[in-house]
């Protein structure tokens, strides 16, 4: 009797031990979409491989909401694209007059390829095509991609007031305006599911179209659309609409944190973003340009949290 009152004391003692050690983070979420499934896959890699310590997604409306509580050290991870991570930085765009500097960078993950996207009976084969063409404008629950538009038209000198504005909250709901044949033009992700949608449901289909790959151009978008850069993507199967080679905007998608997170955190979350690879690459289509490899720790001219550039370190993907 006694012996078994020794072993369950035992056992409760190295329990609340066990419950007293683990750690559990949240990450800044969406209720749906792209970033609701990036942070499900990074939450459940972390959960099952970070030696104890847990992520749980916070939803929130967006990430201009999660963006200031992640600063202020009240949320511990959140994800953006690049150019709204600078936007928060730097108090600039989406962000201006709020500077949140205390933000810093966890790992470089996956990148998105982005264009307009036209039916091909319109005729329309390049951007200043679009002048006097019916375009999404508001676009308030997606103001990132309202960026991407009025960059877009300045890569040829075009602005909102060049084509005709058809209001538009959201970003899916835009899209679903071209199927209906209300407007001309979107910006979409190549290989996207929507794309597909919209070349089985739009007679004649869809193509992308190109930006004009020159320096000029580039500066113009950056002036919406910071941080971004291109890329020629060729045709190949499965991707449609791609019929030559053709010029997106590329972003890349970062992981973030604070700078008052602990070194061992930030640590334990780079490790499992370069060592459970094959898992997060599993978590679906979005992780398919996801390398584990110096990409997490890229050189983007800003500050990644010490604990993340330890591991790098040690791991050989420090290049700088």
């Amino acid at each position: 009797m006694i012996t078994g009152k020794i072993l369950l004391a035992g056992g409760i003692a190295i329990a609340m031990a066990s419950q007293a050690s683990a750690q559990t983070v949240g990450i800044g979420s969406t209720k749906a979409g792209a970033v609701a499934q990036i942070t499900a896959t990074i939450s459940k890699a972390v959960s099952e491989h970070g030696g104890g310590l847990q992520m749980r997604k916070q939803t929130m409306g967006g990430t201009q909401q999660y963006i200031p509580v992640v600063n202020a050290g009240e949320l511990a991870f959140g994800i953006s694209n690049l150019a709204q991570y600078w936007m928060a930085i730097s108090g600039t765009g989406l962000s201006k007059p709020n500077k949140y500097d205390d933000l810093r960078l966890v790992a470089t993950m996956m990148k998105f390829n982005v264009s307009f996207v036209v039916p091909i009976a319109s005729g329309v084969t390049e951007i200043t095509g679009l002048k006097g063409k019916r375009l999404a404008a508001g676009l308030k629950a997606a103001p990132l991609f309202a960026s991407l538009h009025s960059g877009g038209l300045g890569t040829v000198g075009l602005s909102y007031d060049d084509v005709t504005k058809v209001p538009a909250v959201g970003l899916v709901q835009h899209w679903r305006m071209m199927m209906a044949g209300k407007t001309d033009g979107v910006i979409a992700a190549a290989g996207s599911g929507f794309v597909k949608q919209m070349h089985a449901k739009i007679k004649g289909g869809i193509r992308h179209i190109s930006f004009p790959n020159n320096p000029a151009a580039l500066k113009a978008m950056h002036k919406h659309f910071p941080k971004s850069y291109w890329s020629v993507v060729k045709p190949r199967k499965g991707l449609t609409g791609v019929t030559e080679p053709t010029t997106f905007i590329t972003y890349d998608y970062m992981l973030w944190t604070h700078k008052k997170l602990s070194d061992k955190t930030a640590y334990t979350v780079a490790k499992v973003m370069h060592q459970q690879t094959k898992q997060l690459k599993g978590g679906g289509p979005l992780w398919k340009s996801y390398e584990g490899n110096s990409r997490l720790a890229k050189d983007q001219g800003m500050a990644y949290h010490p604990g993340a550039v330890k591991y790098y370190k040690e791991a050989g993907l420090w290049k700088r």
